[in-house]
């Protein structure tokens, strides 16, 4: 119990103060329980083999097949069509769409695909992004506790729930797990009380920019000029035989005095978008810039370059309807937290030159290039709308511009309905379990075309499954050495006879604090142990303990910690203030009716 208890500490440290990434914390402490003997070797790895491990990934899968073939663009259309041009019709319909989405689908996934379609909504109806984005993200968030599946503390509670059952006395009757829509009740009460909260007090809560658009390509100068100082036109420079750029790399160009961002490259015949740093400056290369017209003018007096009169080399390119200025977004889990953008080689690697960034509200234009990139970071880019198809398309990245190109696969639309339904078929009236019946829905994805398994595979958040299935042994370490027993029943004697409903919101709000400052997977397996336990002495339901846990550390409202509240953020133009004021009475909001429902219910 000593050893667990110091595991347990040192896991619940490095989870607050980030020293580790949570995915490595959560395979140390799996490696650490094994070599101290904690949980047996046979034993330590089923994690990866779980219900919940492979019911996570299939989601993500399935997920993945509804993006690719443009589910989301007809679901967009039709908001437009029903909901009209006005907030008080739009929130709701957007909201609540999201909301049962994400009770299918992990809601960070539901949050990414309704990222474009919330921007086209925006630009279509004038309504202001920071309006619909953060009562989107947190509806998403609350739809997640809508099923089994939308969340991955859920996905979790039922294989805690059997580890329970595994450490119980023997002739104890056995705990009960949940089926698929057992927490719907819930879930549809949080999402209802979401919806009313930012119709009534939304006008109050919510910033307003004075830019409504983000997205629509006929808006972007001004909004980027409004938001992020990015201002002027594009041009053309001839660089002549008398030139000191001549011999020069573009990355040596962009650093010299008063340089204007450069966008496009001609060293041959044909033009190119956002070129390389390590590109070479050569007599007769055409360089495509963007700056103010007396700032573009100084610099080619300087440099000795010619100013063409006219866009003739990079016309077609800079066309609006070709290309264009976006935002992009780093998700969790992106590998490209912790690379600067120079390092990460954008423009080489995905066409996108990177204008500005937008980190928690802080516009960064300076030195752009040396900026370690951090998750929940705005990029402001350039590129052509071909090449940030593409970049949608990458794991690494959310594009939060609504981007003016076709769908991939939109001909595949039927058959990824058709094996979603599938699956949810499956899950209703089948006895197979829930990993079983995702899977089903899957490979059914794959083997008809909606996706490819590359595609399947870079759909997945590795990071998310490793932290799940590595932290599942500490549950069982808790659980048979009888560790959580023990905290609960120390927990019990320091508090005294509370009444049942006093220890139910104490535990509800010890899982809100958890869930801020470490991740809801990590405060689950840690604390449904414990409630269980508590629950058992002082003969409460454990069942019922364990899920206001479960659902406790979905209520991460107050702090952009939350993975859809740091996608989100950039986009939104949210400051941590604005998800303290909307988000703490949410909080307060979501505790009330979750406490509600769950006594009712049991």
């Amino acid at each position: 119990m000593m050893l667990v208890l110091a595991v347990l500490v040192a896991t619940i440290g490095l989870f607050v103060f980030e020293v580790l990434r949570v995915d490595v914390v959560a395979i140390t402490v799996m490696v650490l329980l094994g070599v101290l003997g904690l949980v047996p070797a046979s034993q330590l790895f089923d994690g990866f083999a779980s219900n919940a491990v492979i019911s996570i990934i299939a989601v993500m899968i399935l997920g993945a097949g509804l993006d690719r073939t443009g589910v989301m663009t007809l679901v967009a259309q039709w908001i437009l069509k029903v909901g009209g041009k006005t907030a008080t019709r739009i929130i709701p319909l957007v909201s609540g769409i999201v909301g049962i989405i994400s009770g299918v689908m992990q809601n960070v996934g539901a949050t990414a695909l309704f990222m474009p379609v919330v921007s086209k909504i925006s630009s279509r109806t004038a309504i202001p992004l920071s309006k619909l984005l953060m009562p989107m993200g947190f509806c998403a968030i609350m739809g997640g506790t809508m099923t089994m599946v939308g969340s991955s503390p859920l996905i979790l509670l039922n294989d805690l729930i059997q580890n329970a059952n595994d450490s119980l006395p023997a002739g104890a009757e056995s705990l009960r797990t949940f089926d698929l829509f057992d927490v719907t009740p819930v879930g549809l009460a949080l999402l209802a009380s979401g919806i009313l909260y930012f119709l009534l007090l939304g006008r109050w809560l919510l910033p307003v920019h004075e830019i409504p658009s983000h997205g629509a390509p006929a808006r972007t100068s001004a909004y980027f000029a409004e938001t992020y100082g990015i201002e002027g036109e594009v041009y053309e420079l001839l660089v002549t035989v008398d030139s000191p750029m001549v011999g020069m790399s573009v990355g040596d160009a962009e650093a010299l005095p008063g340089a204007p961002r450069m966008l496009g490259i001609r060293n041959t015949d044909a033009p190119r978008m956002a070129p390389p740093v390590d590109e070479m400056i050569w007599v007769g290369t055409v360089l495509g810039v963007m700056g103010k017209r007396g700032q573009v003018g100084q610099f080619a007096l300087d440099n000795q370059c010619r100013v063409n009169p006219a866009l003739r080399t990079f016309g077609g390119l800079f066309n609006p309807s070709r290309a264009g200025i976006s935002e992009v977004v780093i998700p969790p889990g992106s590998r490209l937290v912790g690379q600067s953008v120079g390092e990460a080689r954008l423009r080489k690697r995905y066409g996108i030159s990177v204008l500005a960034i937008n980190r928690r509200g802080e516009i960064i234009t300076d030195h752009v290039r040396e900026q370690t990139m951090e998750t929940g970071d705005c990029l402001v880019s350039h590129s052509t709308w071909r090449d940030l198809a593409a970049v949608a398309s990458e794991r690494d990245f959310i594009v939060a511009t609504d981007i003016p190109k076709e769908e991939q696969r939109p001909q595949k639309v039927a058959h990824a309905l058709l094996f979603f339904a599938l699956s949810m078929s499956m899950i209703v009236f089948t006895d197979f379990r829930l990993a079983i019946c995702l899977l089903v829905g899957a490979l059914g994805m794959v083997l008809t075309g909606v996706v490819s398994m590359d595609e399947a595979y870079g759909s997945v958040s590795w990071k998310t499954v490793f932290l799940v299935a590595s932290l599942i042994p500490l549950g069982q370490a808790m659980e048979l050495t009888g560790t959580a027993a023990w905290i609960a029943q120390e927990a019990l004697r320091l508090l005294g006879h509370m009444p049942a409903l006093a220890i139910q919101v104490m535990l509800a709000l010890l899982a809100t604090v958890f869930s801020l400052v470490m991740s809801n997977v990590g405060a689950t397996t840690i604390l449904v142990p414990i409630a269980i336990s508590i629950a058992l002495a002082t003969g409460a339901n454990p069942v019922m303990y364990a899920l206001i846990i479960a659902l406790s550390t979905s209520n991460a409202f107050i702090l952009p910690t939350h993975q859809v509240n740091a996608l989100i953020m950039g986009p939104g133009g949210y400051r941590v203030k604005d998800f303290v004021r909307a988000g703490s009475g949410m909080s307060v909001v979501f505790l009330v009716v979750m406490l509600t429902v769950v006594n009712l219910m049991f």
